[in-house]
């Protein structure tokens, strides 16, 4: 019988020593191959590296340029509106101007209407009423004259064509030998402020015979 077949507590630590060398290795390699590993890891942070200055500079660029574009665009937007105010304005200022005397002028026109009245009324053929007649005359030619330096225009469309936006038909009578739609009577001359029209000329008008 073997030495280690008589002392069974001998040959055991022989066995237990090889398989702790075996196992030493084992955590030997081990060892290594984690540390072959960790600085793989350790290395990772070092790939997202931070932009270099002068990537930083490009982007710092492309952020200005874009921001000069934007404000490029809105000043453009702002020259524009500012531009279309001003038409506006001017637009309206005219308007104001052109048309401010509107309702005066349209009391005003009483007054010729008067005075055309009162002229018509009197006898040409009466010498006693010549006088009367000369200074209705020339008060309404002196109101004319003023229509006309404000641009205020009479409407007087006797033997012309009958105008539904200057003239207003009171009434339509056959008339031999006249074209129909022909004015052929005014009863009240209208009037036109800057070519707006403040009052239609009202009028009878001809018809085709029946």
């Amino acid at each position: 019988m073997s030495d280690q077949e008589k002392d069974p507590k001998n040959a055991e630590p022989q066995v237990e020593t090889a398989e702790e060398q075996q196992a030493a290795k084992e955590a030997d390699a081990a060892q290594a191959d984690a540390g072959q590993a960790e600085p793989s890891a350790q290395e990772e942070p070092s790939v997202a590296q931070e932009p270099s200055t002068e990537e930083k500079l490009a982007e710092t660029e492309a952020e200005l340029a874009k921001v000069k574009k934007a404000l490029s665009e809105a000043d453009i937007r702002a020259q524009a509106e500012i531009q279309n105010v001003r038409k506006r304005a001017e637009r309206d200022v005219q308007h104001a101007r052109k048309f401010a005397l509107e309702k005066f002028a349209g009391d005003l026109l009483s007054v010729a209407d008067n005075l055309e009245r009162g002229l018509a009324a009197l006898d040409a053929d009466d010498d006693a009423l010549q006088g009367a007649r000369e200074g209705i005359e020339l008060t309404l030619k002196s109101l004319l004259d003023a229509f006309a330096k404000y641009n205020l225009e009479q409407i007087s469309p006797s033997d012309e064509p009958f105008n539904p936006e200057l003239h207003e038909a009171m009434t339509m009578v056959p008339v031999p030998n006249v074209e129909p739609n022909t004015v052929i009577e005014v009863l009240e001359k209208g009037y036109q402020l800057n070519g707006r029209l403040l009052r239609p000329a009202r009028v009878i008008v001809s018809k085709a015979a029946e």
